[in-house]
């Protein structure tokens, strides 16, 4: 059975409804049935940010994520897809949602809701848009969250880095875990921990920040093949650490200073 959606206009002496005249179905003279959509939504088309490919059950899933909160969630601004997910293939462990909203929301049954469809864990972060304005200001990871991303509606920022030094202290020290426990990591770990170092090097130095741009960084700074040798636990630990220690020092070294300055101009 051929369906079609159309809006109803307004006319002169009568309401009526337009039919394209490029239809599969629906022939002149034809009998139909018209009845309202009721509640559902009309899901309009994701915005994709910086994806060149990506799978159409991905897509459909996505289209399928946005109808859930669509029709569970009431006047928030925007939701975005970020994360692994996004990227070609199918080696994820879950889907990252961004909820933009100026609400308090409980989403424990939202996420189950989404979980139960998809099968796959989700991770919904709820924000609202200060916070997150914020965040692509001074958060080099929430620059790169959504350097690559769907989103339901469009995204327009103009976002200009502002370096809080002692904010970016704090987020580099995450990432010295990796020296200490580098035996006790798997790939996925040590690739997080070594991401995060190269995200704020490049904040601190104004550079495009993308997941493409970090793992490229990655394989020239410790002369790698590719960055499975990160992400499939394939490093020479000795060359490694030697190459990932001098980089940590050179970066806190530059930070260090940073709120020694900050410090003297106050």
């Amino acid at each position: 059975m051929v369906e079609l959606i159309a809006r109803i206009s307004k006319g002169s002496k009568m309401d009526q409804v337009y039919l394209s005249k490029n239809r599969s179905g629906f022939e002149i003279g034809s009998y139909i049935v018209i009845r309202p959509l009721g509640i559902e939504r009309i899901i309009e088309k994701p915005y994709f940010y910086n994806i060149r490919d990506i799978e159409p059950v991905k897509v459909q899933m996505i289209n399928e994520i946005f109808r859930i909160i669509d029709k569970n969630i009431q006047d928030y601004e925007n939701a975005i897809i970020t994360g692994s997910f996004l990227d070609r293939g199918f080696n994820f462990n879950d889907i990252d949602v961004l909820l933009v909203t100026e609400k308090k929301l409980n989403i424990n049954d939202l996420t189950s809701r989404i979980e139960k469809f998809t099968g796959i864990k989700i991770h919904i972060i709820v924000l609202n848009n200060k916070t997150l304005i914020k965040g692509l200001e001074t958060d080099p990871l929430y620059i790169m969250m959504l350097s690559k991303c769907i989103s339901k509606k469009r995204l327009i920022y103009k976002i200009k880095y502002k370096i809080d030094y002692k904010l970016l202290d704090l987020q580099l020290l995450k990432s010295k875990l990796l020296i200490n426990n580098f035996d006790y990591l798997d790939g996925n770990e040590k690739y997080y921990f070594v991401r995060n170092v190269i995200a704020i090097y490049l904040f601190i130095e104004n550079k495009k920040i993308s997941k493409e741009i970090i793992d490229k960084k990655i394989i020239k700074i410790f002369n790698l093949k590719d960055i499975d040798d990160l992400n499939k636990n394939k490093l020479d630990k000795i060359n490694f650490l030697k190459k990932y220690k001098l980089f940590y020092q050179k970066l806190f070294n530059i930070i260090l200073k940073g709120i020694k300055n900050g410090s003297k101009q106050k």
